[in-house]
Order: C-alpha cells, then structure tokens, then sequence
C-alpha cells in the first residue's frame, strides 16, 4: 500500500460532479453480507462526486467469456456519503453474471457502467412517513434511502418490514439495526420463514410470511404512509393483492422491481439514424443499411436484436431504462414509460423492450 500524498487526499474535494452516461469505476472493497451476497465498493477511475437519488441503479457492462453482458443492480449505498458507491449482489444458483461477479470481480478491477437510472426513489416520490415493505435482495433501495433518511433528516418517520427465510439470510443486519436502536422512529421488524435460535431483537416472534395480521399489528398506522416495495415478483404481486384487500390508498403504493433476465445482452451502441419502408406483413425498420419488418407482436427491442446491432437490456421488462432510444418519425405504442423522464417522453425517448409499432419509424439508438 502506498502513503497518500497531499494531492491524493485533496482529491475528492476537486472532483467532478458524477453525471448519467458510461463511467469507469474501481473496485476498493469487496465483503460478505451473507453466505450468498457480496457488496463491492467502488470509486471513479478519476476522482468523482457519485451524484444520484437514492432508490436507482447503475447498469454493469461486462463482458463474460468474449459476451457482452449488461446487468441492472441498485446502488446499496447513500448518496449523503458521495465519494464511493456500493452495489449489492445475490448470488444465483446458475447465474452467470452473479457468480462471475462474486468469484472474479476483486479489489483494484475496473469495471464500465451505465446510470444512475429509475424512477423509483425519495426524490422524485415524496412522502412524510415511509413504510418499507421488502423481501431478499429487494432490500437494497431500502437500505439506501433509510441511510438518506437517518443522514439528512432528524427522526425520519420509518417503518420498515422485511421478509426473509432466516436470521443468517438477513443483509445489512447490523447497520440497520444501528439505525432503529438509534431513533424511535425507526420501526425495524424482520419476517422470518424459519425462527431459529440467533438472539435478535427486531426479529417478529411469530415466523411466517406477510400478512394482513401482521402489518396491522406490526405498523397500525400504514394506511397513513407511503409504501415502497421492492422484491421477487410473487412477492410484490402479493403485497400489492394485500394492500388493495385492506382499501389501502394505492395512490401512495410505490413498486420496485428487478425484472426477468432472459439472456445475454450487447454493448450500447452509438447514436445511428433509422430510415424505414412499407410493406404488407408488418412495418419496418431500418438500422443504419439494415432493414427488418417488425409484427404487431414484435418490439422494437425484438427487432434491434435480430439484425445482431448492439443495445442494453438489463431487465427486458420496462424497468431499468437501459434500452432507451429515440423516435425521430412515426408511430409507436409503448407499455412502460417508467424510467422516462417527462421531457425524455416529450424528445421521443421510448423503451425498445416495451415498445411496438404503430406505423414505420424513424429511430436513433
């Protein structure tokens, strides 16, 4: 390890502003959560102040045995703490790009990223009293805005309940149980699948999943709060049944989620104009000289991908944003917007997994 010198320890305090794009991070830290998740800590190649809304995520783009992959995770981190960023990962049984992190990513790599990305955070959701309702790994925007909260506010008012098959699967368990043994108005309770014998206060006597029981006695006052839940998807499938069998206001329901990895996915390609032509069996697109007719099935997603051109499409499922591109002419149809800004709309930005042709179009990727 090499001393510091005085322009080394001056550095963060004359470094740029992290903006949205492609950046090149190092890894500095790399640690157990649990037995299968891992958080790698990360800082700018060149000194950089990490500037995003706690709640999004950063796309990695790997490349895997000579395939580009990219792959969404949420930032673990706060961004009150701006000179690093952590990202949080579960490992998967078969998966490829979680195992390849967990078993080859380490400390001095560097690695190339897209974002911040995603709608789902405190700064563009405003709310006065939080209730955080999250399952696995779904916890990880959670533990980010309660650590925004807990650094910015004064007795943010909490209430966090988080679902996990047992003590030795629960992740971030000591910082959060700082936080609640800190403030009264962190309300910290765990839900296990299986009680074992490990002596933890916030875990519920009563194992067992989420239920309606359990969040009215656990948080009496939830229908007074905003709700943000993140987790596999039968568990936000549930939740969201839940809330809406209890007449809760789902004007104040906020959902995460990770999507459905279906596949390898390529480099993010440079800007290119797209001319199109009419024909019976669908509408067309063209990419630069490559032209394909696109079925009212078929997304624009469907057709970048087909004609072998590079895009990133972490979750395929109008989540993470990275396969945003713009129509310069013509009609489409769109499922999604969730990651879109208002003037990203107002430009003809779509999301090339959730968008479909309504005439030819003239896109730029």
């Amino acid at each position: 390890m090499t001393n510091s010198t005085n322009g080394q320890t001056n550095a963060p305090f004359t470094a740029e502003k992290w903006q949205a794009g492609e950046h090149q991070l190092v890894c500095v830290e790399k640690w157990h959560e649990t037995h299968d998740v891992i958080s790698f800590r990360f800082q700018g190649v060149k000194p950089v102040k990490f500037h995003f809304k706690p709640g999004q995520f950063l796309t990695l783009l790997l490349e895997i045995n000579g395939e580009k992959i990219g792959r969404s995770y949420t930032i673990s981190s706060s961004p009150s703490r701006p000179f690093s960023i952590v990202l949080t990962v579960k490992q998967i049984e078969g998966g490829k790009v979680s195992n390849y992190l967990a078993n080859n990513l380490d400390v001095g790599h560097v690695v190339r990223a897209l974002g911040p990305d995603g709608a789902f955070n405190l700064i563009d959701i405003e709310a006065d009293k939080y209730l955080f309702l999250s399952a696995g790994c779904g916890i990880t925007p959670m533990y980010s805005m309660s650590r925004w909260l807990a650094d910015t506010q004064i007795s943010p008012d909490i209430a966090f309940l988080h679902s996990a098959k047992s003590t030795k699967d629960l992740i971030f368990k000591q910082s959060l149980e700082q936080m609640a043994d800190r403030s009264d108005q962190f309300k910290l309770n765990y839900l296990l699948e299986t009680l074992d014998n490990e002596p933890c206060a916030y875990v519920d006597a009563e194992a067992g999943r989420l239920s309606a029981d359990n969040l009215q006695r656990l948080v009496a006052d939830f229908q007074s709060r905003t709700v943000f839940v993140c987790g596999p998807e039968p568990y936000m499938v549930a939740v969201k049944a839940l809330l809406e069998s209890l007449n809760f206001n789902m004007a104040q329901f906020n959902q995460e989620s990770f999507g459905s990895f279906k596949g390898d996915l390529g480099e993010l390609a440079a800007a290119k104009e797209v001319v199109v032509s009419d024909e019976k069996n669908g509408f067309m697109l063209q990419i630069g000289d490559r032209t394909r007719a696109l079925s009212s099935e078929q997304t624009v997603l469907d057709g970048v991908e087909a004609e072998g051109l590079p895009i990133i499409a972490a979750c395929r499922s109008g989540v993470c944003g990275a396969c945003k591109c713009k129509v310069v002419e013509g009609e489409t149809e769109s499922t999604s917007q969730m990651s879109l800004t208002a003037d990203e709309i107002a430009q003809g930005y779509v999301l090339a997994c959730s968008t479909k042709l309504k005439s030819n179009v003239t896109l730029e990727l």
